[in-house]
């Protein structure tokens, strides 16, 4: 970012505005920008100053432009079955972080434009909620000021969590791998606690630029609460490259020479693992601005209640985003935002609902991994097994799987027997990332089976696969 003129100055913004929105992350602006179109005045305050949340500044985008570096150096241990020779490349990490940043900057300066145009009053800093309808705005110059605002629309998003353990505070998180101008060498091994999301893509992109990593997970699976197949899938292919300790309970974590000694257990006994780095992936819990009991909101676990608009306990207030912890994804913040704002631009009619359950979750591991909608699990638990259809599509049989060298895969597909509707989706394999997102089309459009099968899809491409699954469906 080169300048800050789409900065507001805080003596410019009014004493009053009909929203206030505190985060401009992805439950934040797509819904600013909606009402200030629709009219209304809308004020934005985010301390980082621009739009993209945690996302843009250390999280998905950043850390997927790292694995993409990893996927690319890991071409080359392909090249024998595509009969082709030559060494693999070399890994120069600052590149690597410098190539990241780029990024970064780039999707900056194109937000900066964005906002310019957005009509939204938009001002870097904090707000602090002084009354059921003010708010203070604490610039990050140091100067505030006290609005009056008529809705509120909370997305100030979530932070890494760390286990209460001795130690703790030595481990890196998400954000010190991947914020903008990270500068931490490249270990040689990493010790990640947590097999979640976050844990098995950090351990499978570094591992492909070198580094030995072992992932600690406390549950009997990685990926605690996916459809057991997926993790399984997962847990084959990552144990190849990456040591996978499950059932292990982290104790503790100390300082060992250069390194570190993290201590668990696991079967019983107690057992250690040494790295010269640590990584805290054990979740995310939300961030609420100071003040926040002013509102009267509904709490669960630290989390705000909200319904299927995103309204909150108070009419006034509305809580897209990670902020609920009901899909803590920066795509399902953006349709939780403009839910929020279609109904709060309608006087507060619920004229759009969220259907959470159509929100595809992806896993950047290498291989990928996707799902969404129900498992066949749960949808038997729901429904009854005799009313559940499973079909699959093996990539052993997929022409463009083939070409690649990449058959260990699946699509499987779960239907009502009763109406054919698609109940949900689970893809592991290659491409798995982009091939749920017709899937999630149709889950959130209720479509059967029969209209997955008579869609054409391009070949040689895995999305074929996607049409024969559903013409297997017998109901």
């Amino acid at each position: 970012m080169t300048s800050t003129d789409f900065l507001t100055p805080l003596d410019h913004i009014p004493d009053a505005v009909d929203v206030l929105v505190l985060g401009a992350g992805g439950a934040g602006y797509p819904g600013a920008f909606f009402l200030a179109r629709a009219g209304l005045s809308v004020l934005m305050v985010d301390p980082i100053g621009n739009l993209g949340g945690d996302c843009l500044a250390e999280g998905c985008v950043p850390s997927k432009a790292v694995r993409e570096a990893a996927l690319v150096r890991g071409l080359a241990d392909k090249f024998d079955g595509f009969g082709l020779r030559g060494s693999k490349p070399a890994v120069d990490w600052p590149a690597v972080l410098a190539h990241k940043d780029r990024v970064q900057h780039t999707r900056y300066a194109q937000h900066a434009q964005e906002i310019a145009q957005s009509g939204v009053a938009f001002v870097r800093g904090r707000g602090v909620i002084a009354a059921a309808d003010r708010a203070r705005i604490d610039a990050d110059h140091g100067a505030s000021r006290t609005v009056r605002f008529r809705h509120l629309l909370l997305g100030t998003g979530s932070a890494p969590a760390r286990l209460p353990i001795l130690g703790a505070e030595l481990a890196l998180t998400s954000h010190d791998l991947f914020r903008l101008g990270a500068d931490l060498p490249l270990p040689r091994h990493l010790v990640v606690i947590g097999g979640g999301y976050i844990g098995v893509e950090t351990a499978s992109m570094l591992q492909a630029l070198g580094v030995a990593c072992t992932v600690l997970e406390f549950a009997p699976q990685v990926l605690p609460g996916f459809d057991a197949e997926l993790a399984d899938f997962l847990h084959t292919s990552l144990a190849q490259r990456v040591r996978i300790e499950r059932a292990a309970q982290v104790l503790s974590i100390a300082r060992d020479g250069g390194g570190f000694h993290v201590r668990y257990k696991q079967g019983g006994g107690e057992r250690s693992v040494q790295g010269d780095a640590v990584l805290m992936a054990t979740g995310r819990v939300p961030v609420l601005p100071e003040g926040v009991e002013h509102l009267g909101l509904a709490l669960e676990r630290g989390h705000v209640v909200v319904d299927e608009t995103l309204r909150t306990s108070n009419p006034q207030v509305w809580a897209p985003g990670d902020v609920n912890g009901r899909s803590m994804l920066f795509h399902s913040a953006v349709r939780q935002s403009l839910v929020a704002a279609h109904c709060i631009a309608a006087g507060g009619q619920a004229v759009d609902r969220m259907h959470f359950d159509a929100v595809p979750m992806t896993v950047f591991t290498e291989p990928e991994l996707a799902h969404v909608g129900q498992t066949s699990a749960q949808a038997e638990a729901a429904l009854g097994a005799a009313a559940v259809a499973v079909t699959r599509y093996d990539y052993a049989q997929d022409s463009r799987a083939q070409i690649y060298g990449e058959t260990q895969g699946f699509i499987k597909l779960v239907f009502s027997r009763a109406d054919a509707r698609l109940l949900g989706a689970q893809i592991a394999g290659m491409d798995a990332a982009q091939l749920i997102a017709p899937l999630a089309l149709a889950l959130e459009c209720g479509l059967t089976a029969a209209a997955l099968a008579e869609a054409v899809f391009p070949h040689p491409m895995l999305s074929e696969g996607l049409n024969k699954s559903a013409r297997a469906f017998r109901p």
